[in-house]
């Protein structure tokens, strides 16, 4: 089956959707893809303007022109909201009549979750934002390829900022002698989350990962290209709906076998969002999710003796002391603050006082140097003239 046109998993959730709807208890809204009494009462909270001939739906993938929505046991493909904004993959959605007696999108709720990353292009300050309304977003980790630890943390970091709960899925374990040790690699990177084991083409840890996600709940999940996300999506379904692509074993790239972001309903009642592989993810406006992430870097940084310290050679710097005894990585300290330096910059491009605040300091830090370098080259002065001086009295 080839997911390209997305004609696979329509079919399949098609087959869902018309297998006996009298067993679903929210005939009101797509309850195969999510919808439960709480997400009822949601909509309750967030009435549209007009009742009449409204009903709730979700967006199950955005295509270039048209928006495929589920629509209680029925899936359309309706066009882009003309006022209600630029609808993404998960969104809940109001759909009522328009002009022609057709139904539209008429209002999107707020998101109770979203994964955003900085769009790809270096000096863009713009939000992508990838998934709306997930409960977990899980982070597919591949033991046939070396640990990247940067990314890890960075994916982790934007997880955490999304409003939902970070999960580290360790994919192909069967495939790799080394999968302890990846596992304990990852462990000690993830900083608390919680991390599970599984081999799809075996079937372990799939009941595992299932466990984590709650009743009508939705995961979404992360990962480079050839990461095994659609082999595991094959094995969370029960049989296949994705296409798996080959990895090279030299670079270990693989094809982008998913081209879209899409959700897939799950048999227990669960939904199940994939994305393509990302190469890269830019962090937008993530102080919270850096929190979350590096919450022992910040505390260990509270406890210095200055409020400004600058983590150099300031006197009773506590990061500086853990670095020295080892109790703080000095690799996990080189990635907290290069992420730290990327979000002050994106936060520089799109705050005007933050950009006069750095202009400040930056002008305040040439001042000291050029201070300092006039001092030191006087003292230099100075000294080489009180050795002469002292040579001609001998």
């Amino acid at each position: 089956m080839n997911n390209s046109s997305g004609t696979s998993l329509h079919s399949f959730a098609a087959s869902l959707s018309s297998h006996d709807s009298s067993q679903d208890s929210s005939h009101d809204g797509p309850g195969r893809y999510g919808y439960s009494p709480s997400i009822a009462q949601y909509f309750d909270s967030h009435d549209p303007e007009t009742q009449h001939d409204h009903e709730p739906g979700r967006v199950v993938r955005v295509d270039r022109n048209l928006v495929l929505t589920a629509v209680g046991s029925e899936l359309l493909h309706l066009p882009y909201p003309l006022d209600a904004g630029v609808p993404v993959t998960g969104d809940w959605v109001w759909i009522g009549p328009n002009r022609a007696g057709d139904r539209q999108i008429t209002g999107i709720l707020p998101r109770r979750s979203e994964l955003s990353r900085k769009r790809a292009f270096e000096d863009s300050s713009e939000a992508q934002v990838l998934a709306a309304n997930m409960d977990v977003v899980g982070v597919v980790v591949p033991v046939d390829r070396p640990l990247t630890h940067n990314r890890l943390e960075r994916t982790l970091v934007a997880a955490w900022d999304s409003g939902a709960v970070p999960l580290v899925i360790i994919t192909k374990a069967d495939l790799a002698d080394v999968a302890d040790d990846v596992v304990g690699k990852v462990i000690l990177q993830a900083a608390g989350v919680d991390v599970v084991t599984t081999s799809a083409e075996n079937g372990d840890g799939i009941d595992a990962l299932l466990a984590h996600l709650p009743p009508h709940g939705t995961l979404v999940l992360l990962g480079p290209s050839g990461a095994g996300k659609s082999t595991l999506i094959n094995a969370l379904v029960g049989h296949q709906v994705q296409h798996t692509g080959e990895v090279r074993s030299g670079d270990f790239k693989g094809k982008h076998t998913t081209t879209s972001r899409e959700l897939v309903p799950l048999p227990n009642g669960g939904v199940l969002m994939d994305t393509p592989g990302v190469r890269g993810f830019g962090l937008f406006d993530a102080d919270e999710g850096l929190g979350e992430m590096f919450g022992d870097v910040e505390e260990l940084a509270s406890r210095c003796r200055f409020s400004d310290c600058a983590h150099h050679r300031e006197p009773g710097c506590a990061v500086q002391a853990a670095l020295a005894d080892g109790t703080l990585d000095e690799r996990r300290w080189h990635s907290y603050g290069k992420l730290q330096r990327e979000l002050a910059a994106l936060a520089r491009r799109t705050d005007a006082a933050a950009r006069r605040a750095y202009q400040r300091e930056w002008h305040q830090k040439v001042v000291v140097a050029g201070k300092s370098q006039r001092s030191a080259e006087r003292d230099t002065s100075e000294r080489r003239e009180e050795q002469r001086s002292k040579r001609k009295r001998r």
